[in-house]
This record gives C-alpha cells, sequence and structure tokens, in this order.
C-alpha cells in the first residue's frame, strides 16, 4: 500500500520525549496527520487549491518533474509532512532548512510578466493555507473523529509554527484566521494554462488495475467536494450532486479498509 503511493522509504520514528519534539507529542497535528485516508484525500484537495495561484503553479510548472516522478514527488512531501509533525526539533529544522535551500533555485516568471520565487513570503502564505485547510477538511470528513472548535483552531495554530520557521507571512492560528485568509486571496487566483495542465494531469491520474483506478477516482472525487464552491468554479469543475452522493460514501468505505492495512496514528504512541 505504501509502495503504491510512493511512500517507499520507512517514516522516520516519532520523537515522543516533549523536550526535543518539533510540535507537541500529544498535539493535534499528530492526530490529523496521523491518518493515512484522509491525508490522501486532502492531499490531493490541497493540489488542486494550491495551483489556483497563477505564480505558485509557474514555479512548478517550469521547475517541478511532476509528470515524470509523480510517485516520487508525493513521497518528498509525505517525508517533509513526517518530519515536521513527528520528529524532533533537529529533525524538522533540517527538513525546513533543506526545503528552503530547494526553493532558492525556483525563481522566474509567471505567464501574467510578473517574477515569482518560491521563498516569497506572500506565496508561502498561500501553499500553507490551502494545505492547512485541505487536511483539516478531509480529517473532519474523512477521518475517524471528529474534532471540536478547540481542536481545530489548536491544529492550525500548531501548523502555524510550521508556516513561520518556512517563512511564511502571517500564518493563521485559528480556523476563522484560516478562511480569512483564504478570502483574502481570492482576487490574486485564476485558472492558468499551466494549472489547466495539472488540473487535467490530476484529474486523469497515474493509477494502473481497476481497483486503484476506481479507488484514485474516488478519491479525486472526494477532494473536489472538499473545495470551497468558488475553488470548484475557478477550476471549472462544478459539483455533481449525484456523484458525490455515492462518492463520498464509498470514499469512506474505503477509508474503513485502509486503516486496516495503515492504523491512524494516536498522539503521544511511538509506532
Amino acid at each position: 500500500m505504501r509502495r503504491a503511493i510512493g511512500l517507499t522509504r520507512d517514516p522516520p520514528a516519532p520523537c515522543t520525549d516533549p523536550a526535543r519534539a518539533y510540535l507537541p507529542v500529544d498535539g493535534v497535528a499528530r492526530l490529523v496527520h496521523g491518518d493515512l485516508p484522509a491525508m490522501l484525500v486532502g492531499g490531493v484537495a490541497a493540489l488542486f487549491l494550491e495551483m489556483l495561484h497563477p505564480h505558485s503553479m509557474a514555479g512548478v510548472a517550469q521547475h517541478s518533474r511532476y509528470r515524470d516522478d509523480t510517485l516520487g514527488r508525493v513521497g518528498q512531501t509525505a517525508r517533509f509532512i513526517a518530519e515536521t509533525t513527528y520528529g524532533s526539533v533537529d529533525t524538522a529544522q533540517a527538513a525546513i532548512a533543506r526545503v528552503r535551500s530547494l526553493h532558492e533555485h525556483v525563481t522566474g516568471v509567471a505567464d501574467d510578466g510578473v517574477a515569482y520565487a518560491a521563498n516569497d513570503p506572500h506565496l508561502l502564505a498561500w501553499i500553507h493555507a490551502a494545505g492547512t485547510y485541505a487536511f483539516l477538511t478531509s480529517y473532519h470528513r474523512f477521518g475517524p473523529d471528529r474534532l471540536d472548535r478547540g481542536h481545530a483552531d489548536q491544529y492550525v495554530a500548531e501548523m502555524a509554527q510550521v508556516a513561520r520557521d518556512l517563512g511564511a507571512q502571517s500564518p493563521p492560528r485559528s480556523v476563522d484566521e484560516l478562511h480569512a485568509q483564504l478570502q483574502g486571496f481570492r482576487a490574486e487566483l485564476r485558472l492558468s494554462a499551466d494549472a489547466r495542465a495539472a488540473r487535467d494531469f490530476l484529474l486523469a491520474g497515474v493509477s494502473q488495475g481497476v481497483v486503484a483506478a476506481t479507488s484514485y477516482r474516488l478519491i479525486v472525487a472526494s477532494a473536489l467536494d472538499l473545495l470551497p464552491g468558488w475553488a470548484r468554479e475557478l477550476l471549472d469543475q462544478p459539483a455533481r450532486p449525484r456523484w458525490r452522493a455515492a462518492a463520498l460514501p464509498a470514499t469512506r468505505l474505503l477509508g474503513v479498509v485502509l486503516r486496516q492495512a495503515v492504523a491512524p496514528v494516536r498522539p503521544g504512541a511511538a509506532s
């Protein structure tokens, strides 16, 4: 299962020492990020949302090999999330420094003639807000538990630490602040030509075999359903009530099956 989705390396051993851990060992981030089904749907939703900013999408299109090494990129992203969620301060800071170093070379000019840089605090804020929204919303809908408002705010606050260390501008610390920040970006978002190509690639997927391809279609449909209505409109992916009525229960069932293979990680757990 892990190899099929690009996770070819063993996950890092979690740091269970509160004095050494980067994020709280009993925190909400470890709960949310420890559920594979919710993270799969949330990860796809985050990609759909992130591609709507033409400058961040230009960086991906001009500097990424996402078409040639899709699973490799998934594995790298998963590794970063694991190291910053479950790692020690040293492990997390090394992962963050590695990403910032890679971002130093991701610069260029977008299709609107405006220069972009991956380490731009404003663009980092967009990527962070999109990912935080997607993972939190996916856990609410597909996770084994439902977070109350206090724990949802705590998740956003915990993730703000990662964003600050990456260099993001004013990361939100509550659900209300997160939604306000997403709204603040709306005037900058559109479906560029690069984003249209990435959308189509993501919709098509790279899964092989009937079971894998069907599971992927369920995940994609459920990921699109997580997005705000305005984001689906920009992606030219209107809501499909009949498809949703079938896809969402099927995705929840898929989640139950996946949890039998990969049990959710609980806060403070050593494995």
